[in-house]
């Protein structure tokens, strides 16, 4: 072929490769028109058009965590402001029906909820944004995905203001060019952080930095960039919100630094049942004094119980715990006595199979390291049962990396429980204080420190004990329900009025 005509075909090529994907992106902007058209008019045609309908987005909100008190707490807080309006949560859990879900809520979270104000639209496509399904690139995967599950909450219901309550921020352009929607969110954790980032560069293996990429130079090359071109994408459908709310300092300074809208940011700590959990921690002051003077007499049971409480997620770290429990033996110096009065209590939902398979492997861990006697699980357990395991414990245990902030670590301290979490992110920043004569409790990095902290506790005198869970029970007042929907209110009222 003469140089004409390789000529002509590679611009032959070229022109069909032009038209090909004009006649797609031409297809897809119509498409589009079409579908933006559709849900106006399906707006127009409400039947309650003086009513303002405020829909969250929760798909998990049967879940039972502290996102879940989130959520229930900001539809009571809008019930006891707002007349004129009508409550909905957009869930995939189709396993429940709407009175299972809210009669879970008020049993979990001690609750009284307006069942008659709120409704539930339920999503089929919820599998698209479970971990699950995208081995790789999961990120993304489930990013693109939130988008196919907001097309679907979209065209069954119409809001006037969308809530996420999860940190779907992908979602946000779908509600808001699409439906007209202004656009509120509480967002528990970036989707990405300069954290994961600075983890990637230094080639540390994780729970979301596979072994495999952490080794190889050229995949972490890969990975770094990936990273930097979603962060970019993930900030420019951030601040499609119209206002922001984040839960800690820590979330507040990266949802900052990536979405770059202090001024429609607001930090609104998480609402924490501190008020009962106060009063529970003193009547356990009390009953320990009793239980003090009477110990020889009755022979009442004298173990130490550690108590960890969370969902079982591979981010909050359930083998440290148990690893810290390992180092712990070796610190007590063979004192078999006070070792065989230990008993650590992990106490977390299941959302899911994986998190079933997730707590089989743990009891797997536990035995391999012969802790089987030393360890308890406890699954979905009810509110009274989680009252009766803080009102039993004396230590608590929190061991995820970075977390956003920490419902569990408050609700511990203002039970009366001595804290031990990690020295990073939330408790780090808001929660947990370590300076002398404001010490409140410990914070710790690895499995050594925290048996380091545990063991220091089981030394400390009586009265230096009472003294951190009295600092602590004072500390957690500003986390309470009261200040979150006090702090949730004012920063939503903008897009409410």
């Amino acid at each position: 072929m003469n140089a004409n005509g390789a000529a002509f075909c590679w611009c032959s090529l070229m022109y069909v490769t032009l038209f090909f994907v004009s006649f797609v992106g031409i297809g897809l902007l119509t498409v589009c028109v079409l579908l933006r058209q559709l849900i106006k008019f399906q707006r127009r045609k409400r039947p309650d058009q003086n009513v303002k309908r405020v829909a969250f987005f929760h798909p998990y909100c049967n879940a039972g965590g502290g996102g879940e008190r989130v959520l229930w707490c900001a539809l009571r807080a809008l019930q006891q402001r707002y007349d004129d309006i009508r409550l909905y949560v957009y869930t995939g859990d189709m396993d429940a029906t709407p009175a299972e879900i809210l009669a879970k809520a008020e049993r979990n979270f001690n609750l009284d909820l307006n069942a008659e104000q709120i409704s539930f639209v339920f999503l089929r496509k919820r599998r698209w944004v479970e971990a699950a399904c995208y081995p790789h690139f999961t990120l993304l995967g489930q990013s693109l995905g939130s988008i196919v599950l907001a097309f679907e909450a979209l065209l069954k219901l119409q809001p006037d203001v969308y809530v996420d309550t999860m940190g779907y921020a992908f979602t946000y352009p779908v509600f808001a060019y699409f439906g007209g929607c202004k656009i509120g969110c509480y967002t528990h954790y970036p989707t990405i952080s300069t954290d994961m980032l600075r983890r990637v560069q230094s080639q540390t293996q994780s729970y979301n930095n596979r072994g495999y990429v952490a080794k190889n130079p050229f995949a972490t090359w890969l990975k770094i960039v990936y990273y930097r071109m979603f962060s970019r994408v993930y900030g420019w459908v951030g601040r499609c919100a119209d206002t922001i709310m984040v839960n800690s300092t820590w979330t507040e300074n990266h949802i900052v630094s990536l979405w770059d809208v202090p001024y429609k940011t607001h930090r609104v700590y998480p609402p924490c049942e501190v008020s009962k959990l106060k009063r529970l921690g003193e009547r356990k002051s009390e009953g320990e004094e009793e239980a003090d003077d009477d110990d020889d007499e009755e022979g009442l049971d004298d173990r130490i119980i550690i108590l960890s409480v969370g969902q079982y997620r591979p981010e909050k770290d359930h083998p440290l715990q148990l690893q810290a429990m390992y180092e712990l033996r070796t610190l007590l110096n063979n004192d078999e006595a006070l070792w065989n009065r230990l008993r650590l209590q992990i106490v977390g939902s299941c959302r899911d199979e994986e998190d079933h398979v997730r707590v089989k492997n743990m009891q797997d861990l536990a035995k391999h390291l012969s802790l089987e006697n030393s360890v308890e699980f406890r699954v979905n357990v009810s509110y009274a049962e989680l009252l009766q395991c803080y009102q039993r414990a004396t230590i608590g245990l929190h061991c995820m990396w970075n977390e956003h902030f920490g419902i569990s670590v408050v609700d511990c301290m203002a039970a009366g429980l001595i804290m031990v979490a990690n020295r990073s992110g939330g408790p780090l920043m808001d929660i947990v204080e370590t300076s002398e004569g404001s010490q409140n409790g410990y914070l710790a990095f690895d499995a050594y420190d925290y048996a380091r902290c545990i063991a220091t506790i089981l030394y400390n005198t009586p009265d230096y004990n009472a003294k951190l869970r009295e600092a602590a029970r004072a500390s957690v007042e500003r986390f309470s329900e009261k200040e979150f929907e006090s702090g949730f209110l004012r920063a939503i009222s903008p897009i409410m009025d």
